[in-house]
């Protein structure tokens, strides 16, 4: 097979059919194209799009490149979920310990920043010696062990995606929904799973903005896991404005041991609880979601939770005593600023696109595959739409490198936080709940 030809066929609105699919991941798997190809077939489909069938056989195809995890034996039910990624959101790092404290399996495998999101991986390993990058032996043992493993993907797993996924990133081909699709669930059924909580964006800061693209979206995933065998959720939450307060690495692994603490930002807890409340439903040791969430809430108030998050940090070679002193084991940015309001009035909007973007100026993310990531810089955001502020209200602190960063920092505030006289309307955190049964409107 020539790759030219399935290029020219998608280009001009062609189907690529299943055999060729499984062929292509194969080769990409094993190397066999230079990548200027794969990205012409990649934007080719971004603006071509897939149908279903395609979408599944591409899925199916970087399934079957790579192994899979095997928990058939472990006596336990196994869950994960997956974000389709946002500014501020950290919600896996307090949910997984959560989850398995619960007595359910989470093999929790996460990405890297993706276009203007920040990444898991990224936020776990500010964390001094923490290790994302177990193998699937190892992951399997310490899954089997504490019943949680935050990981990437290994060369194992879906190698034709671990490809694919780092072009699209570099090709702005992100957004299109069959590879985003087929990218996600590609990974998450390679982990052997019983059940899958999906938490896909909506909003400003979202790779889908518009709604009935998000929908789209979350109905094509929870489709392929349904086809699968493996029942899947999706809920719609919105990335209109950053999710909690801290946006960064470090920062954003500070404000999730809070919320293991029982403090953090309402809105980052509120997730939190929602996705965990399905993922314990799914797994069946909840018979609904109110019970769900008073399990949940019980490994807060217990320490459950938190010991759990100590336990997988030891295990995965990183510094527990951040569990007990995030401020002085995490990297801290050397330079600080406090950017305050300057006139009186009611918080328009607040860009997550704009901070996500001022995170990667600061060195908190990447531009190219190669960038190394500074892991103590970012934004606290202090305001949320419909905020009515003073003049001289704090709006958020700057966390950067240098005064160059600082000055930079201060620009993406002002940039990203809008005052005017307008009373704003704030869409629900959490609008709708996708099954294989249909979509409820909450």
């Amino acid at each position: 097979m020539h790759l030219i030809d399935l290029i020219t066929r998608k280009r001009d609105g062609g189907r690529i059919t299943v055999s060729e699919w499984r062929e292509f991941t194969e080769g990409v798997a094993l190397a066999r194209y230079p990548e200027y190809q794969l990205s012409a077939l990649l934007m080719a489909i971004f603006f071509r799009g897939l149908d279903g069938e395609e979408t599944y056989a591409l899925m199916d195809g970087m399934l079957r490149s790579g192994g899979r995890l095997d928990f058939s034996g472990l006596g336990r039910p196994v869950v994960d979920k997956h974000s389709t990624g946002g500014v501020g959101d950290k919600v896996s790092i307090p949910l997984a310990p959560m989850v398995a404290a619960c007595g359910v399996a989470v093999p929790m495998m996460s990405g890297r920043g993706l276009g203007h999101t920040g990444g898991t991986l990224d936020k776990l390993e500010s964390i001094p010696g923490f290790n994302t990058r177990l193998s699937m032996a190892e992951a399997k043992a310490q899954v089997e062990r504490l019943g949680c493993a935050l990981i990437g993907q290994t060369g194992e797993i879906a190698p034709a995606d671990k490809t694919l996924y780092a072009l699209r990133d570099a090709t702005a081909t992100v957004e299109a929904i069959p590879l985003i699709a087929a990218s996600i669930m590609s990974k998450k059924l390679a982990e052997g799973l019983g059940g899958l909580v999906l938490d896909v964006k909506t909003g400003a800061g979202a790779f889908m903005p518009q709604l009935e693209r998000a929908l789209t979206l979350a109905t094509t995933m929870v489709d392929i896991g349904e086809r699968c065998g493996c029942p899947t959720v999706a809920l719609m939450t919105c990335m209109d404005h950053p999710l909690g307060v801290a946006c960064g690495n470090a920062v954003e692994i500070e404000e999730s041991i809070d919320i293991l603490r029982g403090g953090g930002p309402a809105d980052t807890r509120e997730v939190t609880l929602a996705l965990g409340a399905e993922m314990l439903v799914l797994a069946r040791v909840a018979d609904d979601i109110g019970a769900a969430r008073s399990m949940l809430e019980d490994t807060i108030t217990t320490g459950r939770a938190l010991e759990k998050l100590r336990q997988i940090i030891e295990a995965q070679g990183g510094d527990p005593r951040v569990v007990d002193d995030p401020q002085g084991v995490l990297p801290r940015a050397p330079e600080q600023l406090l950017v305050v309001a300057s006139q009186a009035g009611i918080v328009q909007r607040v860009e997550p696109r704009v901070l996500g973007r001022g995170i990667i100026a600061l060195g908190g993310g990447r531009t190219t595959m190669e960038d190394t990531v500074d892991p103590s810089v970012g934004f606290r955001v202090l305001v949320r739409p419909g905020a009515h502020v003073s003049r001289g209200t704090p709006l958020a602190s700057v966390l950067a490198r240098d005064a160059a960063g600082i000055a930079a920092g201060e620009a993406c505030v002002r940039e990203a936080v809008s005052i005017g006289d307008a009373e704003v309307t704030v869409p629900p955190l959490i609008s709708h709940r996708v099954t294989g049964a249909g979509t409820e409107a909450l």
